[in-house]
């Protein structure tokens, strides 16, 4: 089949064979001697008569990025000399040819128009990219003898990328095995929230190429529903990730990456780079296991102040930061807890007679209470609300929730099942404590819905980093979702009905025994 542009009526000969009809009504396409075959090497700036065979890797729209309206079609092209190009369909010509190409598709072009590189984020080494004209030909390459590569990655390390950090040069590839999805241990009971991810856009992901420095990896939009989809298909067990075009940046004073529109996904075994990095890591799982986290878990020291001001930043993003705060007061007259699930530590629903949670999709789950206690805390200059959320809390106090909510209980025997438990004494006794926090700035705080930062974690201000394993300092798992869904915002968190029941057979030693209902 050959397709030619709208705008044209050219000649069109295959090896001497009559053009076949495209399918376009009203556009007559004849014969005509085929141009010389060129490689991607060939290209220069200017008109083209020649014929160039490619094999297109991936396709994806560009926009204007204030009006969103469609400029044309990027594609990343290969040759069967294994150079990569990238090409450019513009938009009044994105019809024409796009609905019959498809990605892997092998094609020959005559007549396109070798068009000035783009300088920022650029996908392709090439000085050049490949524009389909007015007078250009597209059509199916069958049978050809030479063999033209499935793909081609750009991949760099962490050296590599910290030294292009903010430069908004070409755009490299990564791979490397995960560590957290959305501050989650990988586990068999890790479960990805559609509903999440579709509102915020984005899958965060810790990630670590050998026994180098654990980095962030931000996917957004596309990037982060593929992951979650091959995530999902994978039964949660992909520990192996490669994700293409990827602009390298600082956030919280960390080296992290963030997927871009072309940006592809892949997970353990999709491609051969995957496969053999699987291999090694197969291999290797004592070196693959041991985090090397002084990079990602040694947040950026602020003051309150500065903290404000980076919220107030046009391009700030979700990050983690260090501020050493005196902490004035405890918020009375809110819950300072909230019942969650046992498993994930997901806010539990109340059922008609027991307790649920959305995420693990279970009816019958355990109920444990986990700190959700906001305070007051000042600085030289400013003050601020922090929210202590699960074992944030726990570190403060030195005692669990579950432990305060049962011997409240104990002690008061005669009270309703939807009472309210009072702030105990062991969080006012914190009152005057000056502790090193690690705040989360999250999204509610960058679009204004919040000002009150959470603290995933607390430390006594001498300590002077944080070290350990990365799962012991990062995100609570699964809890920062209660946040998320307004907890934070003055709305109650109890399962009002059944408090008292979910702390009539707490253990102190063991809170996951309790049970409600």
């Amino acid at each position: 089949m050959i397709i030619h542009s709208v705008k044209s009526v050219v000649s069109s000969g295959v090896r001497g064979k009559a053009a076949v009809s495209s399918g376009f009504t009203g556009k007559a396409i004849v014969t005509a001697k085929v141009g010389e075959v060129m490689t991607f090497k060939d290209v220069k700036y200017g008109p083209h008569d020649g014929e160039l065979r490619f094999r297109l890797i991936h396709f994806w729209e560009a926009r204007n990025v204030v009006t969103k309206v469609l400029i044309g079609v990027e594609m990343l092209l290969i040759d069967h000399e294994e150079t990569v190009i990238q090409g450019f369909i513009p938009a009044g010509r994105v019809d024409t040819y796009l609905p019959h190409m498809k990605d892997g598709g092998i094609y020959r072009l005559n007549n396109f128009s070798g068009s000035n590189n783009k300088i920022l984020y650029r996908v392709a080494e090439p000085s050049f990219t490949i524009t389909f004209s007015t007078t250009s030909v597209l059509s199916d390459l069958e049978d050809s003898p030479l063999c033209f590569p499935e793909d081609h990655f750009r991949i760099h390390g962490y050296e590599e990328f910290d030294a292009a950090c903010d430069l908004r040069g070409d755009l490299y590839d990564y791979v490397g095995h995960i560590k957290l999805v959305n501050g989650q241990v990988l586990s068999d009971s890790l479960v990805l929230d559609d509903a999440e991810i579709a509102a915020s856009r984005r899958v965060l992901l810790h990630v670590q190429t050998h026994d180098g420095p654990v980095m962030k990896l931000y996917l957004w939009d596309k990037a982060a529903s593929d992951f979650s989809e091959k995530f999902k298909a994978s039964g949660g067990t992909a520990r192996v990730v490669l994700v293409t075009t990827l602009n390298p940046k600082r956030f919280g004073g960390a080296l992290a990456l963030s997927s871009m529109t072309p940006s592809r996904v892949f997970l353990d075994t999709d491609v051969q780079e995957t496969k053999e990095y699987l291999a090694w890591m197969e291999a290797n799982l004592a070196v693959a296991n041991r985090v090397n986290a002084d990079v990602v878990t040694k947040a950026e020291t602020v003051s309150i102040g500065e903290l404000f001001s980076y919220m107030k930043q046009e391009d700030a993003k979700v990050a983690w930061f260090e501020c050493i705060a005196t902490i004035g007061d405890v918020v009375h007259g809110s819950p300072w807890y909230y019942i969650g699930c046992g498993v994930c530590h997901t806010k539990a629903t109340k059922g008609p007679t027991t307790l649920m949670c959305k995420k693990c999709g279970k009816t019958n789950i355990v109920g444990v209470a986990q700190y959700l206690a906001k305070i007051s805390v000042y600085d030289n200059d400013d003050q601020a609300s922090f929210v202590l959320l699960g074992d944030a809390g726990h570190e403060l106090v030195g005692r669990k929730a579950s432990e305060l909510v049962a011997r409240y209980f104990e002690g008061n025997e005669n009270v309703e099942d939807d009472h309210f438990v009072p702030v105990p004494q062991a969080l006012i006794d914190t009152i005057g404590q000056t502790r090193k926090f690690i705040v989360k700035v999250s999204d509610h705080n960058l679009t204004g819905k919040t000002q009150t930062l959470t603290v995933t974690k607390v430390l006594n201000p001498e300590v002077q980093e944080v070290e350990g394993n990365l799962e012991e300092n990062m995100i609570v798992p699964g809890a920062q979702e209660t946040l998320q869904k307004g907890v934070a915002d003055d709305e109650p968190s109890t399962c009002v009905g059944m408090v008292k029941r979910a702390a009539d057979d707490v253990e102190a030693e063991d809170p996951k025994r309790a049970r409600c209902g």
